[in-house]
């Protein structure tokens, strides 16, 4: 996946000039800067628009009492889509406007959440972590090693030197 990110940030630039120049060469440079800047701003517009929409409804959602994850990954992607607007070129206002359109945006957001589902399933299991362990955890299965002593639940604790009485102004933090 790495080398995949590297040839696309190397070769990217690259398409996107040739794409360019093909355009200029085809239409003029005039009326190619122009639909690059249109493009743009249609994008922006788009972007503005959908993300108010996701930020409405991530807070009707969390009025509600309800966890907005579908909405948390829209905004996700409509943030990602504005970054490929802002690159300029051709190749990238298209996949970001893409990913501006509910539709489509829909059919990513399904694709990712079952591809990360999956991997996290794959990694730790249904019911928690497969064999007892987390991956990169230390002993007694606790991820990153997570101090040394052992975890102990308990309800309720009274120290011995603990007297109940009245609360002064000490107790209170009023000093």
């Amino acid at each position: 996946m790495l080398w995949l990110l590297v040839v696309l940030f190397l070769a990217m630039p690259f398409v996107e000039l040739a794409v360019i120049v093909g355009a200029a060469d085809a239409i003029g440079l005039g009326p190619t800067i122009l639909l690059l800047v249109a493009v743009s701003v249609a994008g922006a517009y788009l972007m503005k628009y959908e993300g108010v929409g996701v930020v409405r409804r991530i807070q009707a959602q969390l009025d509600r009492g309800e966890i907005p994850t579908a909405e948390l990954v829209n905004g996700a992607l409509i943030l990602f889509a504005g970054a490929l607007m802002l690159t300029p070129g051709f190749l990238t206002d298209i996949f970001g406007i893409f990913l501006l359109v509910p539709p489509t945006r829909a059919l990513v957001r399904k694709a990712l959440v079952a591809r990360f589902t999956s991997k996290i399933l794959a990694t730790t299991g249904p019911f928690g972590p497969v064999g007892g362990q987390v991956p990169g955890a230390g002993r007694m299965g606790r991820p990153f090693g997570r101090g040394g002593a052992d975890v102990v639940d308990v309800d309720e604790v009274t120290p011995r030197h603990h007297e109940p009485g009245p609360l002064g102004p000490r107790e209170l933090g009023d000093t």
